[in-house]
C-alpha cells in the first residue's frame, strides 16, 4: 500500500484524481505503476513487475525503480508492508 508520495503532481493524481501536473503521455504507464504499487504486500511482489524493477544505488541507495519513458522513472522505497517516498524524477 502506498503511504507517501514526494511528488506533488503524482501526489494530486493518486489523491484527487487530477493529472494537470504530470505529462499527459506519461499517465497511461503512470497509472499502471501507482496501482501496481498499491497491490504489493511483499518484495517477491515487487520483483513480480517485470524486468524493468531495479534497486537503486549511490544516491537512491535502498529505493526501486520502475521506468515511466526515456530517462523518467517513478522511484520508490519498500519497508513491508508499505510503499514509501514515491518520486517521479529523471535521475540519469
Amino acid at each position: 500500500m502506498i503511504v507517501s508520495i514526494r511528488h506533488k503532481g503524482l501526489r494530486l493524481y493518486y489523491e484527487k484524481g487530477d493529472s494537470s501536473k504530470l505529462q499527459r503521455s506519461h499517465l497511461p504507464k503512470i497509472r499502471l505503476i501507482l496501482t501496481a504499487l498499491d497491490a504489493i504486500d511483499s518484495e517477491a511482489d515487487i520483483k513480480a513487475l517485470g524486468k524493468n524493477i531495479h534497486l537503486l544505488k549511490g544516491e537512491y541507495s535502498g529505493f526501486w525503480a520502475l521506468s515511466v519513458t526515456g530517462n523518467y522513472r517513478i522511484i520508490f522505497r519498500f519497508e513491508a508492508p508499505d510503499i514509501l517516498d514515491v518520486d517521479f524524477l529523471d535521475y540519469h
